[in-house]
């Protein structure tokens, strides 16, 4: 007789016991191998050798490859049979509901098997909270861990405080978070190291390095050790703050303390610091003598350096070490190179850094382009970087903000309005969002083609529609309506601006100032330069100009020099003192005859 392949399972499971099928389904979950568990289940479960311990390992292995709905419907045949269940199978399914995101499932199938008498332990209720936390629910998670204190015999542990702690530090309430952490020390929970990292790294990210490093020293104290992450957090925030002799103090007692092995990140940090302030032969020693293997964001680090300090040398011949080391470089060791080329104006070079990394298999990124846009582009090469741009379409990467603003910038630059234009629909189309420098050259190219409507219109829907315009924006239009004399539009922009709640800054009045007095309404520009005086803004010297010769072309030299005394009670800039000598010698006056007349 042939026994077809159910019957030799059938014969299979007849031989072994379910314990003995269990502890195989038990290992293939532990091995991941989560499709071949359920497929063993349901041959055990057609020749009637499943039990519950089989079905609660299915509904592990459900969950796992995303099959809630399956994963139920197992637990659906534990209710209907009446097998026993336990904690861990529903953990399993809260976990399962957690990790897909169903947090409204998941909470209300926690109150319905705990109305059935159900107790559920710690994993249960740090399996909630972590998902809670996840999906941003802060307030929710600290809600339930309360109810569990009040309402559950389930006092609540380090993994729930912790969770907590961290989610609060990301939303930015650090000081709520560190009363969390008080909380659980009063309730005699003891941190561990997942508790105090994301208190430190708050308290940096907020500006508040002091407390983070008394943070640290409180975790010296309760006997968790300071690992290489809280160092390096600690030592980045210094460098921020550009307390480099702190950061080499925070650097030197990780390595006392034996994290030698793992120092290149907190290393790399430390060398930012120090290239920051221009110390880049100190970043340099520093790489020399501490890191044993340097990676590639090490020397990264110390070339950015070098590019930025304008030691293109010592870039390149760094470029050439790690080579010759065999660290491979990777676009973002390129893209240094030829962003520090394009600056110093060796485009050429550039272009072979270009072609030196497509040789090693290497891709440009929207990075690599947009640099060598933004060198076509100041180099008054519109044409061959419109064709860079579309090139670098065809390639397949996604231009970006910066890519666009840069041909935009230069399109209106070179009075080429339309294509701007036709650049803004593609963003718009391609759901690149403009920003405020984008619109802000739009508004300068039209301002350049004498089409002031068109500006004006497109800067009051910017209010509307779009990031809201600034200081910058306004004073573009300003300098357009200025430089062609349409005082009475500059006038009515200028109001807007005070209206809509922005502060001029110097530049915006002496803009105003300079047109005024080119165009004769002296007394207007003198009013607006007692306004800016009284505002507590300091008058340059091209503002100080633009009145002082404003008023000596309409024969008031004197009037000149009795404002200048008034704003700096006789001690103007020297370089307006100057500008008066030289207009009284060329009308035969004499500046201390006229200081005299009004001391």
């Amino acid at each position: 007789m042939v026994v077809g392949r159910s019957g030799r399972w059938r014969v299979l499971f007849r031989t072994f016991s379910s314990t003995a099928l269990n502890r195989v389904l038990a290992s293939l979950a532990r091995a991941r191998r989560y499709r071949a568990a359920i497929s063993l289940c349901a041959q055990m479960e057609s020749s009637g050798a499943a039990c519950h311990v089989t079905l609660s390992i299915v509904i592990n292995c459900f969950c796992h490859v995303g099959e809630l709905p399956l994963a139920f419907s197992v637990f659906g045949k534990l209710l209907k049979r009446g097998l026993p269940y336990d904690v861990v199978t529903l953990n399993t399914l809260l976990h399962g509901l957690c990790s897909a995101g169903a947090l409204d499932a998941a909470l209300r199938f926690h109150d319905r098997m705990l109305a059935d008498g159900f107790r559920f332990n710690h994993v249960t209720y740090g399996t909630l909270i972590n998902g809670l936390c996840d999906a941003g629910k802060t307030r929710l998670a600290v809600r339930l861990l309360r109810m569990v204190e009040v309402r559950i015999s389930v006092k609540p542990n380090v993994v729930m405080y912790s969770r907590i702690v961290e989610s609060l530090c990301k939303e930015g309430f650090v000081d709520e978070a560190c009363e969390f952490y008080r909380e659980m020390v009063r309730n005699r929970v003891m941190p561990n190291v997942f508790t105090y990292r994301p208190l430190v790294r708050a308290f940096c990210v907020a500006g508040r390095v002091h407390d983070a490093v008394c943070m640290a020293e409180e975790m010296l104290l309760s006997g968790v050790g300071v690992d290489v992450y809280v160092f390096t957090v600690l030592i980045d925030a210094l460098c921020k703050k550009g307390m480099l002799g702190e950061a080499r103090e925070v650097f030197d007692e990780m390595l006392q303390r034996g994290c030698e092995a793992n120092a290149v990140v907190a290393c790399s940090a430390l060398m930012v610091g120090y290239c920051l302030k221009n110390q880049v032969d100190e970043a340099r020693r520093l790489f020399d003598t501490v890191v044993v293997v340097h990676d590639v964001w090490s020397y990264n680090v110390l070339i950015n350096g070098y590019c930025k300090a304008g030691r293109l040398d010592a870039a390149v011949k760094l470029f050439n070490e790690m080579c010759l080391k065999d660290v491979v470089p990777n676009v973002v060791t390129y893209n240094l190179l030829i962003g520090c080329f394009c600056r110093h104006g060796w485009v050429a070079f550039a272009w072979k850094v270009l072609k030196a990394m497509r040789e090693t298999g290497l891709v440009p990124d929207v990075v690599t382009y947009t640099i060598l846009l933004d060198a076509l582009c100041k180099g008054e090469h519109l044409d061959p970087a419109i064709a860079l741009f579309n090139q670098m379409i065809k390639q397949g990467v996604v231009p970006d903000v910066w890519s666009y603003s840069i041909l935009i910038d230069g399109c209106c630059k070179n009075r080429r309005i339309g294509e701007a234009m036709s650049f803004l629909r593609d963003m718009h189309l391609s759901n690149v969002v403009p920003d405020i420098v984008t619109y802000t050259s739009l508004i300068d190219g039209l301002c350049k083609c004498g089409r002031f409507l068109s500006a004006w219109r497109l800067l009051n829907e910017l209010h509307d529609h779009g990031p809201p315009p600034d200081v910058v924006t306004y004073r573009t239009l300003l300098v357009g309506l200025c430089r062609s004399e349409h005082l009475d539009q500059a006038i009515l922009i200028f109001k807007q601006m005070l209206g809509r709640g922005l502060t001029p800054n110097v530049l915006s009045y002496t803009v105003l100032i300079k047109g005024l007095c080119k165009s004769d309404r002296i007394d207007e520009a003198v009013n607006l330069f007692k306004e800016m005086c009284l505002k507590n803004l300091v008058p340059d010297t091209i503002t100080y100009i633009s009145v002082v010769d404003g008023l000596c072309r309409s024969g008031r030299i004197s009037y000149a020099w009795q404002l200048v005394n008034e704003m700096h009670g006789n001690d103007p800039p020297p370089g307006v003192i100057n500008y008066i000598n030289a207009l009284c010698t060329k009308q035969h006056l004499y500046s201390k005859d006229l200081a005299s007349a009004y001391s």
